[in-house]
């Protein structure tokens, strides 16, 4: 059985209300959170979970508030040896643009996209502005989409399950490691959600909902099924994660 090891490497961060992440929670806590490209690392082909933002902010501020460095898309590559034209396969949980905008540097991938994402980056609706279409222009024409209409296996031990808590075309990426299942969350999350306070466990609530959600009593749900098929959580936007070089 091949099994993976996960690099988490920031290419960018967000500074928000920390509401924006857990939902009826916090609302009016400043917060920041890391952006993420994950190197999937094992097996014969180079793969990425999304790519992160095109001029990320690297600022002494933003990298103390995640306990990480914050790179650019070649920079971050550089680390494990790769460059965006080595990148055979890119996983997208979603496509806000804060998650696919160096898509186009990869001109030799091929791009897992669900089709409900598909539909909304070219149609949003107005309360979801994360959406701008021009940052998968030229993979759309390439002809570099596979699109995702149900739950499969991308490659042995990397498959993809459809979780629209988030967005309505959510992937959740599970995969073989060496100590078990891991689950990167397709949705927005930080540790917290999965794991509340007990100010929210005292109400009877397993979980917090994202923050934006489609629907925020499916998300739940869907958070607890995420929750109890993986080994090792990785909620999508966490901060312990971006000084961590390897996962296990």
């Amino acid at each position: 059985m091949t099994t993976y090891k996960i690099h988490p490497i920031v290419m960018g961060t967000k500074v928000f209300d920390k509401g924006m992440m857990t939902y009826q929670h916090d609302y009016g806590k400043p917060y920041t959170i890391p952006i993420y490209c994950w190197y999937i690392e094992g097996g014969d082909k180079k793969i990425l979970v999304d790519t992160g933002e095109m001029r990320p902010i690297i600022s002494d501020d933003r990298e103390s508030a995640i306990g990480g460095r914050i790179f650019t898309f070649e920079e971050g590559l550089s680390q494990w040896g790769l460059t965006p034209e080595s990148i055979d396969i890119v996983i997208h949980t979603h496509l806000h643009n804060d998650h696919c905008e160096n898509d186009f540097k990869c001109v030799n991938a091929v791009f897992y996209v669900h089709e409900k994402e598909l539909e909304h980056i070219h149609n949003p609706h107005p309360l979801d502005f994360r959406y701008l279409e021009d940052y998968i222009e030229e993979i759309e024409e390439n002809g570099q989409i596979v699109v995702v209409e149900e739950d499969q296996e991308v490659v042995p031990g990397i498959r993809v399950m459809h979780t629209p808590a988030h967005t309505e075309g959510g992937l959740t990426v599970l995969i073989d490691t060496e100590k078990g299942t891991a689950a990167i969350s397709g949705f927005c999350v930080i540790r917290e959600n999965f794991y509340p306070p007990a100010s929210i466990t005292g109400m009877e609530m397993a979980v917090i909902p994202p923050g934006t959600s489609v629907n925020p009593c499916a998300a739940y749900d869907i958070m607890l099924k995420v929750k109890g098929m993986a080994d090792i959580l990785l909620p999508l936007h966490e901060p312990s994660f971006a000084g961590v070089k390897t996962i296990p």
